[in-house]
């Protein structure tokens, strides 16, 4: 990804990466469908959580806020790793996405501590 874009074009950009992802699952695979389910759900998540944060009535509320956007993009880590070591999706396809969370993870991991004074 650009780092030039802004945060919510970002994310938002990621979480329709992620729901083409979960589009082209095999359909009958049960296994492929549950954690497809679960990436769908913590993918789309980063750039809703980030919303809410932008809309914080206080630091606190921020802070807790971007820890939700952390947990997710985490969470959606575990998720696309899962998918991989089923082999349910090939490296080459989840290699750019897995690059693109962890980017993500650092920069709101970098933003929380930052805002926490740390």
């Amino acid at each position: 990804m650009n780092d030039e874009l802004d945060l919510p074009v970002r994310t938002k950009q990621f979480a329709r990466r992620i729901i083409r992802l979960y589009c082209a699952l095999p359909k009958l695979n049960t296994v492929a469908q549950v954690l497809g389910k679960q990436v769908l759900r913590s993918g789309t998540s980063i750039g809703a959580n980030y919303r809410e944060a932008h809309r914080a009535r206080s630091k606190a509320e921020f802070i807790s806020k971007i820890g939700d956007v952390l947990k997710e993009a985490d969470e959606t880590l575990y998720w696309l790793e899962l998918l991989l070591e089923e082999s349910i999706i090939p490296l080459k396809r989840l290699q750019p996405l897995a690059a693109e969370a962890n980017e993500l993870v650092a920069i709101f991991t970098t933003i929380s501590k930052r805002s926490k004074g740390l």
